[in-house]
C-alpha cells in the first residue's frame, strides 16, 4: 500500500482530525483509499440511475443567515424598525427591487430570480442549515448538531454521470462549513464519505494559490510517483493470480483515476487562478469572496458538477449597519460578475447559481444592546428568523427576472406561494435531470425518500 501525504485537513463530521492522504494500491487491506472511494462512487452512480445532463450547480452559502429585508425583499413602507437602514433601488426588471448596496445586481436582475417566500420555520442555526442543505429536519438543532441525512451536493454527485478524469465531481471553495461544522451538513453522511466535497482550503485571492489537497509531500516528485506506480503494476500482476481478471481490472481503473487526480493537469489547471485574465479577476474583485466565486466558475468549466462557495460571518445580532456596509458590496460585485461571465462563456444555461444562508433575520430590528444598554453594541441588529427568507436562483434553464412568492407587509411570514427546502431541492433535481422521487436506504436497510415534497418550483421554468 502506498501512502502519499497531501497536507492537513480540517476535522470531519466524526470530529476526528487526521491528515489527508491518498492511498493507492492493493484493495482489501482494511483501509479505504482513494481508488476504493472512486470505485464506490462509480458503483453507487451505476446502480442509482445517473443523470446524463451536463448542468452544474454553484451554491453560494452565506453562513450565519443574511436578512431578507436588507437584501432582496425590502419593505420601504413598513415602520422604521422593520424597513431597516437602506433604501431599495430599481433594477433592469420593472417591479424588481433590491437594496441600494446591490447596484451591480440591479444591472443583471434579468439573469436571476428571487424566491421571497422560502420558509422552514426554525431560528436555530443548526436546524436551519440542516433543513436547507438536506431538506430534512430529523431533530437536528443546537442540542443535537449531528448530521442525519446526506446533503444536496452529495446526492447530486451520487446521481450524476462521471464527467472528466482527474476532476473532483463535488468541491467546496475554500471550505465546506455549515455553522462551524466541517464538512458539516455538506457531507455525504450515510451514502458515504466518497460523496463529501473536495475542499480547496487556502485563500483563492492569494498569489500562487493552490488547493491544499493536491500538494504532494516535500520530496515526492511526479517522477518518483510514476516509479512507484510502475512498481505497483508488478505487484498487481502477481495479485491477478489470486483474483479474477475483472476485479483486478476494476482496481486498475480506479487506481488510474487516483493518479490522474494527483498527477494530471486537469484539476491543477482548473485551480490556477493566476492563469486567469487579470481583467476578469478585477471584474469579480480582488478579495477572497470574489476570487472564490471566480474559482467556482473555473471549476464548473472544468467539469465539476456541484461547487459550494463559503461566505461566513452573517450572524449580525448587532451593528448591522457596519456589517452590511462591508459585506453587501463584497457580495454584489462578484455575484453580478459571475452571471455576466457565465453568460459570455456560454455557460449560463448549464450552470445553476443559488445564493442563500440557513435562515433570515428578524423583521423587527433589536435595540443594539444584546442584553445591555440600547446601542451599546453599536447600531441595532436582527436576530434569527426562519419563518420566511429569500433565495436567489438563476441560470441552468431557470428563468430570470422573476419574483416567486411574497412575504407579508412586515416581512414576517409568506403571504403567497410558500416554498420549502424540499421544493428548492426538487427544482435543482429538475434542472439536473434527476428524478426527485429517488429513495435512499438508511443504515437499517429501510427505504427513505430523498424529498418529503418532490414538487419543483414551476414558476421558475
Amino acid at each position: 500500500m502506498m501512502r502519499i501525504e497531501l497536507g492537513r485537513s480540517g476535522p470531519y463530521c466524526d470530529r476526528v482530525s487526521r491528515r489527508s492522504f491518498l492511498q493507492v494500491g492493493m484493495a482489501g487491506m482494511g483501509t479505504l483509499g482513494l481508488p476504493q472511494i472512486l470505485k464506490a462512487k462509480d458503483d453507487s452512480a451505476s446502480r442509482s440511475g445517473k443523470s446524463k445532463k451536463e448542468t452544474s450547480v454553484i451554491l453560494i452559502w452565506l453562513d450565519g443567515g443574511p436578512s431578507h429585508l436588507d437584501t432582496y425583499d425590502m419593505k420601504p413602507d413598513a415602520p422604521e424598525l422593520y424597513r431597516g437602514i437602506w433604501k431599495p433601488i430599481s433594477t433592469n426588471v420593472p417591479g424588481f427591487g433590491v437594496t441600494e448596496l446591490f447596484p451591480e445586481h440591479a444591472k443583471v436582475a434579468d439573469k436571476f430570480s428571487v424566491i421571497r417566500s422560502m420558509h422552514h420555520d426554525t431560528g436555530d442555526h443548526f436546524a436551519g442549515a440542516h433543513r436547507i442543505l438536506t431538506a430534512k429536519a430529523m431533530g437536528v438543532s443546537g442540542a443535537d448538531t449531528t448530521q442525519k441525512f446526506p446533503s444536496l451536493g452529495s446526492i447530486v454527485t451520487r446521481q450524476m454521470a462521471a464527467r472528466r478524469p482527474g476532476i473532483p465531481p463535488y468541491a467546496s471553495v475554500p471550505v465546506a462549513s455549515s455553522v462551524g461544522l466541517v464538512p458539516g451538513y455538506f457531507a455525504g453522511h450515510m451514502i458515504g464519505m466518497q460523496f463529501d466535497p473536495f475542499q480547496t482550503g487556502g485563500d483563492p485571492n492569494a498569489k500562487g494559490f493552490a488547493p491544499d489537497g493536491l500538494a504532494m509531500s516535500p520530496g515526492l516528485s511526479i517522477d518518483r510517483l510514476e516509479n512507484r506506480k510502475s512498481l505497483m503494476g508488478h505487484v498487481d500482476s502477481a495479485r491477478r493470480q489470486f483474483e479474477s481478471w475483472s476485479k483486478a481490472e476494476q482496481v486498475d481503473k480506479f487506481t488510474e483515476q487516483a493518479f490522474e487526480l494527483v498527477t494530471g493537469q486537469a484539476a491543477r489547471d482548473a485551480f490556477k487562478l493566476d492563469n486567469e485574465d487579470p481583467r476578469i479577476r478585477d471584474k469579480y474583485g480582488r478579495h477572497t469572496w470574489a476570487q472564490s466565486m471566480l474559482l467556482a466558475r473555473r471549476l464548473v468549466e472544468a467539469g465539476v458538477a456541484f461547487v459550494t462557495v463559503h461566505l461566513g460571518g452573517w450572524d449580525h445580532h448587532w451593528d448591522l449597519k457596519a456589517g452590511y456596509d462591508n459585506y453587501l458590496p463584497k457580495v454584489d460585485k462578484p455575484v453580478a460578475a459571475l452571471f455576466e461571465d457565465l453568460e459570455q462563456r456560454g455557460l449560463l444555461d448549464t450552470t445553476l447559481v443559488i445564493l442563500c444562508g440557513e435562515f433570515s433575520r428578524t423583521p423587527k430590528m433589536n435595540d443594539g444592546g444584546n442584553g445591555g444598554p440600547p446601542g451599546s453594541k453599536g447600531t441595532p441588529g436582527r436576530d434569527h428568523w426562519g419563518n420566511v427568507m429569500s433565495v436567489l436562483i438563476g441560470g441552468g434553464g431557470v428563468q430570470g427576472g422573476r419574483l416567486i412568492g411574497a412575504s407579508d407587509r412586515l416581512g414576517m411570514f409568506p403571504q403567497s406561494r410558500p416554498v420549502t427546502p424540499s421544493n428548492l431541492h426538487a427544482t435543482v433535481y429538475q434542472v439536473l435531470g434527476i428524478d426527485p422521487n429517488i429513495e435512499l436506504t438508511d443504515p437499517e436497510g429501510r427505504p427513505m425518500t430523498v424529498l418529503d415534497d418532490p414538487t419543483p418550483i414551476a414558476e421558475l421554468f
